[in-house]
């Protein structure tokens, strides 16, 4: 499995750059990193060229000009994961975290995080949480190995949603931190950041 020559991370619905800085500050792989933060949300500028979802798509493929892996968040991960297939040669390796990954949850108890998010930030574009899709049946296509990172008391992306992105993924392997919750990649940074490492040394 070759090893990525960037690591790309992406936020979850808060956008933030800073989210991930914790772990990408302890990560020992020496490849060089791009953080994300999403146009309009929090301190990012507004960019009237992203419109929805698909804009930011757009702007992370536009990143992966090299073998790169993609460490995503929540709502990041359903962007990565769309990346990751529009772009499998470009994809070393994926890290989701607390995710649905674009899969349908309606059935695993996760709660709805989107009218409390809305309340919080009324200023933040509508279209993020607006978004719907179920990409279950393009899971499979992602060959590359990927690292699940899951918290068990986390009830917007419980770990059953982990679970069941592991048997869609074909490389998968996953993680459950003990009282770990959505923020977990950001509260955990040094334990987050040894998984990471490991992953993007290791073949499945």
């Amino acid at each position: 499995m070759p090893k990525p020559n960037k690591l790309i991370f992406l936020p979850g619905a808060g956008g933030s750059l800073e989210f991930w800085k914790p772990v990408s500050d302890l990560l020992v792989h020496a490849a060089p990193r791009k953080l994300f933060g999403w146009p309009g949300f929090g301190s990012v500028p507004n960019d009237p060229r992203v419109n929805g979802i698909d804009d930011l798509v757009a702007r992370v493929v536009s990143e992966l000009d090299q073998p790169s892996a993609l460490i995503a968040q929540s709502m990041g991960g359903v962007i990565a994961v769309q990346a990751a297939l529009q772009r499998p040669n470009a994809v070393t390796h994926l890290v989701l975290v607390v995710t649905s990954g674009g899969i349908d949850v309606s059935d695993l108890r996760a709660e709805d995080w989107r009218p409390a998010f809305v309340a919080a930030n009324p200023s933040f574009p509508r279209w993020f949480v607006d978004f719907k899709a179920d990409l279950s049946t393009d899971l499979r296509a992602i060959r590359v190995p990927v690292l699940l990172l899951w918290g068990d008391a986390d009830p917007i992306s419980p770990v059953a949603v982990g679970t069941r992105l592991q048997a869609l993924l074909p490389q998968a392997r996953m993680h459950v931190f003990e009282g770990g919750e959505h923020d977990l990649a950001n509260r955990l940074a040094p334990s987050v950041a040894s998984l990471i490492d490991k992953h993007l040394s290791d073949a499945i």
